[in-house]
Formats: C-alpha cells, structure tokens, sequence
C-alpha cells in the first residue's frame, strides 16, 4: 500500500508541466540612456563633491543608515545612492 501512494505521489509529481520564471529586463533596457537625448546624471563611482559641483545641489537629501553607510540625493529627475561619499546607483524617477 505504501509503495502504491509513493508511486502514485512520484507519477502526479512528474506528470505536472514544467515552469520557470521569466526575468524581465525590459525596464532595465528601457531606462534613458546616460547622454544629452537621455536624463544626464552621475556615473558610478563619482564622489559627492564631484556630483554636486557637475549637478548642483539635491532638492533634498537623506541621513546615512546602516554599515555601510547609505546615502541619497534626491534630484528633481533622479535619486543618487551613495555608499560613503562615492556614487553606487542612480534610479531615474518614473
């Protein structure tokens, strides 16, 4: 009896259609590019005295939290993320 349920468990098991989860990068491609027909903002690794002398200063700004430290610059068209004093990412506001 036993065998019977495992065999039948291993059979519905095996009979189930595979799936996979699809990643979608369409957002990622579909970002602005980093030019004068896309949204100019800072490049990775760039410090804050540097991106605030080449964009000015942020419309608002929030306190470090956590170790590393992270930071962000709040600009009208982006965010600035800052690990210490050096870019890590910007995200372009939708």
């Amino acid at each position: 009896m036993k065998i019977r349920i495992a065999a039948l468990a291993i059979l519905a098991s095996t009979s189930l259609p595979a799936t996979a989860d699809t990643l979608l990068l369409d957002a990622i491609n579909a970002a602005p590019t980093n030019s004068q027909s896309g949204v100019q903002r800072p490049a990775r690794g760039s410090s804050m005295a540097n991106v605030s002398a080449q964009f000015g200063e942020p419309s608002s700004t929030k306190a470090a939290v956590g170790e590393p430290p992270i930071s962000r610059w709040i600009y009208p068209a982006y965010t600035v993320y800052f690990e210490h004093d050096r870019v890590i990412d910007v995200v372009i506001h939708r």
